[in-house]
């Protein structure tokens, strides 16, 4: 048996069964079934790339090399396309930002999981949901490419159970956490107000803390202030949950919201996405005077999902992280 990356690489004609053992044995599994690593995968998934063992950093907690070669194995086994590759690759260094605090999150005793948006024509192309069901099964490009970055977590970082990760219970979204954000509604796009244009390919990765669903308080929503006050009770609620509330600094909140729900808020007069982040930021003023977030702009609505009007509240880890956004 040969290597890549110091990891085994399989012959074509080794049983399946055969093949999930050795994976397991070096501890590469996530418990799910993994695709056969072998040498003609491994070379398709790295084909017309330079620099295939340049460093692109260190990744927490066992400081392990992050390589297109080494994230190239994790694709393999997590079932992704070659074209899936820079997606994955640049979601990993991402985590590298300091600010992003990758050391806590993967070894805190909290329920942390990296999640990762993926933005504009890149997200088209590879045919990943931004609509029903975009945060569940039936997608192959998002469950593979979320699956690849917890691989990349687990297998080069070395966030595994009792080693490096310690989370007390964790969570399913250290399986595979990946969604796209939708480009068709009225509010700018988060690429947009990061400065990297309308439609940018790029992706973003958030450390948080679970899914939580919301409903505006009348049901549909009638108004923009029915719309977003659950928002504002979540995102006060989670403040107290993680412990936040005994620290004096804020950081970001993220809240996805589907089409249906921004066209209603946007069709009031004067509700742009500036005054939904004050109003968001304005109503989440706790004792003391501490808002939610850092600023109202740190408060980041997401346009996602399918049909309906149900809003999922994506805590950011109580520990301290800051998203991070790369072009690719």
């Amino acid at each position: 048996m040969t290597e890549w990356c110091g990891w085994p690489v399989v012959d074509d004609v080794a049983s399946w069964e055969s093949v999930q053992q050795t994976l397991t044995d070096a501890e590469l599994s996530d418990g799910l079934p993994l695709v056969p690593p072998t040498r003609r995968r491994l070379e398709a998934m790295t084909a017309g790339l330079s620099g295939c063992s340049e460093s692109l950093g260190m990744m927490p907690p066992l400081f392990g090399e992050i390589t297109p070669d080494a994230v190239a194995y994790q694709c393999v086994i997590a079932g992704c396309l070659p074209a899936e590759l820079p997606v994955v690759l640049a979601a990993a260094a991402a985590t590298l930002e300091p600010d992003f605090n990758l050391l806590g999150i993967a070894t805190t005793t909290g329920t942390a999981a990296v999640a990762l948006c993926v933005h504009g024509p890149v997200a088209r192309r590879l045919g990943m949901n931004a609509g029903t069901n975009c945060l569940g099964p039936g997608n192959r490009a998002n469950a593979s490419i979320g699956r690849a970055l917890q691989l990349c977590l687990r297998n080069i970082g070395g966030a595994r159970a009792e080693t490096g990760d310690m989370a007390t219970m964790g969570q399913p979204g250290k399986y595979t956490f990946c969604f796209a954000e939708r480009d068709d509604g009225p509010f700018p796009t988060l690429t947009a107000r990061r400065g990297l244009g309308a439609d940018a390919s790029a992706i973003t990765v958030m450390g948080v803390s679970g899914t939580a669903e919301m409903l505006p308080a009348d049901g549909e929503g009638a108004t923009p202030e029915a719309i977003l006050s659950p928002i504002v009770s979540a995102m006060r609620a989670g403040i107290v949950m993680s412990g936040s509330h005994r620290k004096n600094e804020r950081g970001e909140q993220v809240v996805l919201l589907p089409l249906e729900i921004v066209e209603k808020i946007a069709r009031h007069d004067g509700w742009d996405l500036p005054r939904v982040q004050r109003y968001l930021f304005d109503g989440g003023l706790l004792d003391g005077g501490q808002g939610v977030a850092s600023a109202p702009d740190a408060i980041h609505p997401i346009l996602t999902g399918g049909a309906g009007y149900k809003m999922t509240y994506l805590p950011i880890w109580g520990g301290g992280s800051q998203t991070v956004t790369r072009a690719l």
